[in-house]
């Protein structure tokens, strides 16, 4: 049987009653993922850099996303993201569920290669947040 690492991660949590916190393995915490299809409920989206920088970051960090309810509805507006967004906020382009950042050393994104995510991440992955929407929608309209 596979093991799972686990590893300090960031949790932006769907509904703004609760801080970001660090947790072990993202995509046990994205309430209302579809069960029993693994990685196939989620999607991740790598950040190598923001805006203004010249070079990527030495640790680059790993967003993970939920695509699949089990339900099959919509996730629901991600309101801790909405907050940080402000007037920026677009519902069009809003991230929805909960949503897990990592942080990753090395060339592969196994998850021996995943390390410590910590609360001074957070102003970068605020400023991420602040000017980037979600993937799914950059996805669609590419």
């Amino acid at each position: 049987m596979d093991q799972s690492t686990s590893f300090q991660s960031l949790l932006f949590p769907s509904k703004g009653d609760r801080e970001p916190f660090r947790i072990p393995h993202p995509e046990v915490y994205m309430k209302g993922i579809a069960e029993n299809l693994g990685p196939r409920a989620w999607k991740y989206l790598l950040v190598e850099t923001i805006d203004g920088m010249t070079r990527k970051f030495a640790m680059p960090y790993i967003i993970f996303y939920p695509v699949i309810s089990q339900h099959g509805k919509p996730f629901p507006v991600n309101e801790t993201i909405r907050e940080i967004q402000g007037k920026a906020f677009r519902p069009e382009n809003a991230w929805r569920g909960d949503i897990v950042v990592s942080k990753y050393c090395g060339n592969t994104l196994e998850s021996e290669s995943m390390i410590e995510t910590t609360l001074a991440d957070f102003p970068i992955l605020k400023n991420y947040f602040l000017t980037y929407g979600s993937p799914e929608f950059r996805a669609t309209t590419d």
